[in-house]
């Protein structure tokens, strides 16, 4: 399969930002690493094997940018203040760098968001802040409530990254639009928070899918099953 790398100076982030796109079209597919995962982890631990069909038959062009965990909500030795900030420069490298170049590449003006994990929780808070961006969003044992990253700290850049808090109010039309797929291990230390979104979203009748997969945990051979059974469902 196509593989290409790429590395450039982000205005965002003022540093260097590094990122993995598999395929040479196909729907964009926007995958996020797990806590502190980099941009190789994806490949590295079999995901984008357990996907390489749609890749290689073109349905899915796949963008694995790295992450700024470290220097953001897994930073303790940094303000929670700073590190909800940081956060919010990402949000910015991704709507303002990489969604261009995945709307340049592919022809398409929405995409997909996915991750494992705080992979998940970034796919979700990315796809729910820019609903028009987001055709699907496949959270697969996301972390929905980042609250715990925060010492008690609370301000407009952490409830505006939280989707536990910010989606009860949200009523931006394109999220009743939206494919949303939240998968979770049936034994998943994410599984209570994964529940309490989907009462969120049923409450607002959003459509969705909360997929509680027997006989699982919290580790990558389920996500592995989930992701490509997902990705059949893009249409």
């Amino acid at each position: 399969m196509t593989e290409n790398y790429y590395k450039w100076h982000s205005p965002n982030l003022g540093k260097e930002f590094e990122m993995l796109v598999f395929g040479d079209k196909g729907f964009p597919l926007l995958l996020f690493p797990t806590s502190m995962g980099r941009y190789y982890e994806s490949k590295d631990r079999g995901l984008i094997d357990a996907i390489s069909w749609f890749i290689n038959e073109g349905r899915v062009k796949v963008y694995c940018p790295d992450s700024i965990d470290a220097s953001s909500w897994y930073n303790k030795n940094i303000s929670p203040e700073h590190r909800a900030f940081n956060h919010t420069c990402y949000d910015k490298l991704l709507t303002e760098e990489i969604l261009p170049r995945m709307e340049s590449e592919t022809g398409l003006n929405r995409i997909a968001a996915a991750g494992c994990s705080f992979g998940g929780y970034h796919a979700a808070n990315f796809a729910f802040r820019h609903p028009a961006k987001v055709s699907y969003l496949f959270s697969l044992s996301g972390v929905l409530d980042i609250r715990s990253r925060l010492d008690g700290y609370y301000d407009d850049n952490v409830y505006y990254n939280n989707p536990t808090d910010f989606m009860p109010g949200n009523q931006d039309a394109d999220l009743w639009r939206m494919g949303i797929i939240l998968g979770v291990a049936d034994s998943d230390v994410t599984r209570s928070q994964n529940e309490n979104l989907s009462g969120i979203l049923a409450a607002k009748n959003i459509s969705h899918w909360l997929d509680i997969r027997p006989n699982t945990s919290h580790d990558w051979p389920v996500w592995r099953e989930m992701l490509p059974h997902y990705l059949s469902l893009i249409k």
